[in-house]
């Protein structure tokens, strides 16, 4: 859906990815117990029959046991272990919200070393009632500094993924952990290489976990303009890969403003087509005739994206386009992207598809059955209209009341007495 939200008041949510030994379990633990942070935190353990967090220490900061899976720590903040679907626990945690028994400020969800995050991901743009109460804030992927060089090195059989290598590519924001283990020309190396995998992910480094909580919670990783802002280097970041590794990224920017119905049959096209090998797509963008941004972002085959909000009088309108996956091909992929900018040819090429030409006679389907009329005019627009859209005719019908067809399809408008005019093509 393409709708204009005013304040999102749902819950953000982090995916919290990482090889094993990376450090989530301590990261978490540091969560649970730390008082300084204010938060009410709830963790979701996507854990399947591991032990994830440390029993002594949950004893020792246990409040309550809220339910079977579900307690309550002294400082606040929610563990929940999942064993069942995570919809089924999210929904629970909306009900109580709901009813007043429960406030939270986010949710951080812990998957195991060996998960790829992409489903759980999904969970956020495919079940209604999640995407109705809770928003994904975005993916923190923990990197173990003294092992993920070995670990991106792996050599898996043919057909299998490389877990660290994703855990990479998928990532909003990746926290270089350890680094009292390695040395500075160590972390220079590793930055590169993480770089190179996914140039549009911030790197914050840390030591045993520690991190401050607003690095990981509610960081709207999604809105770009907060990575460009905390990472001025994004967007210079088409840089040649010193690994043949096959999993790449690349960011287009672009100030002319873009189609919106050639944006979507291309994106389209990207995911039914290469959505297995794109891990990531996510972008600003600046539609024609729409004040607002288009905000989107893919997993895959599954898309999500919305005009979120006006552009500012005073900010650089332009779009920026990010693709995280592998055997990407950059520059199909950048001509793909140019293609979407709005041109005189691109309008004279869509007019020119048109079934119809002004002045012809047709009939428009209205509450009323299909009623007679005349093309006024073709690709027609008001202000009334939602953003970035454009109706293919304007029709004037033979009471003298105006009206548009949203699409050129016999479902809204077909010729006279459905005798169809074939249109020659010029």
């Amino acid at each position: 859906t393409m709708t204009t939200t005013s304040k999102d008041t749902r819950v953000p949510v982090t995916i919290l990815t990482g090889y094993l030994g990376s450090g989530k379990t301590t990261l978490v633990n540091h969560i649970l117990t730390n008082k300084d942070h204010g938060k009410k935190i709830a963790i979701i353990e996507n854990e399947f029959g591991d032990v994830g967090i440390d029993d002594a220490l949950m004893a020792k900061n246990t409040k309550e046991q809220i339910e079977e899976e579900i307690v309550e720590m002294m400082n606040g903040c929610i563990c929940c272990t999942v064993r069942q679907d995570l919809v089924v626990v999210l929904n629970k945690f909306a009900g109580r919200i709901a009813s007043g028994k429960l406030k939270l400020d986010c949710i951080l969800i812990e998957t195991t070393g060996m998960a790829d995050p992409a489903p759980v991901a999904q969970t956020f743009f495919v079940d209604d009632s999640v995407q109705e109460h809770f928003r994904l804030d975005g993916i923190v992927t923990l990197v173990d500094a003294k092992h993920i060089e070995q670990h991106l090195d792996d050599e898996k059989p043919e057909g299998a993924e490389n877990e660290a290598v994703e855990q990479v590519a998928f990532a909003d924001r990746m926290i270089l952990n350890k680094m009292d283990l390695v040395d500075k020309a160590d972390v220079e190396r590793i930055t590169a290489r993480l770089k190179s995998i996914n140039s549009s992910a911030p790197i914050i480094t840390a030591e045993k976990s520690k991190v401050s909580v607003d690095s990981v919670l509610d960081i709207h990783a999604f809105d770009l303009k907060k990575t460009v802002d905390m990472d001025p280097e994004f967007l210079n970041t088409d840089n040649e890969h010193e690994h043949d590794d096959t999993v790449s990224s690349i960011c287009v920017v672009e100030e002319k403003p873009l189609d919106l119905d050639a944006l979507q049959r291309w994106v389209n096209y990207l995911l039914v087509n290469k959505g297995t090998d794109l891990y990531r797509m996510k972008g600003v963008l600046n539609v024609a005739d729409s004040e607002e941004r288009f905000m989107f972002q893919a997993v895959h085959m599954i898309f999500n994206g919305n005009f979120d909000a006006p552009w500012e009088p005073n900010e650089k309108r332009e779009s920026k386009f990010v693709f995280i996956g592998k055997n990407l091909d950059h520059a199909e992929l950048k001509e793909g992207f140019l293609a979407c900018i709005q041109t005189p040819e691109l309008v004279a090429k869509r007019k020119l598809a048109l079934r119809f030409a002004v002045g012809d006679a047709v009939e428009c389907r209205t509450a009323d059955g299909y009623v007679p009329g005349k093309v006024t005019q073709h690709l027609y627009r008001d202000d009334f209209m939602p953003p970035g859209v454009t109706a293919p005719y304007q029709i004037q019908l033979d009471d003298g009341k105006l009206i548009w067809a949203p699409e050129d399809d016999d479902k809204y408008i077909r010729g006279k007495d459905a005798q169809k005019k074939a249109k020659t093509e010029a």
